[in-house]
């Protein structure tokens, strides 16, 4: 079974480094708390569909960026 938490997290992650921002910037753009962040990135959270769009938009991607197999 394929762990979506897992993809997602680590997708946010890459990205979230690759346009060089912190947690808690990338916290501050997309409107979430901080801790929910780290939480996605680790794929212990399943963010909501509206939340994946907010991080999508906070990192100049599509929401359809972060659902990528690597």
């Amino acid at each position: 079974m394929t762990d979506w938490r897992a993809i997602v997290g680590g997708n946010v992650r890459r990205l979230r480094t690759e346009a060089k921002l912190t947690q808690e910037q990338l916290a501050f753009a997309a409107e979430i708390d901080l801790t929910y962040v780290g939480g996605i990135e680790r794929g212990k959270r399943n963010p909501s569909v509206l939340v994946l769009a907010r991080v999508a938009m906070a990192l100049g991607k599509e929401p359809i960026d972060l659902l990528q197999r690597r």
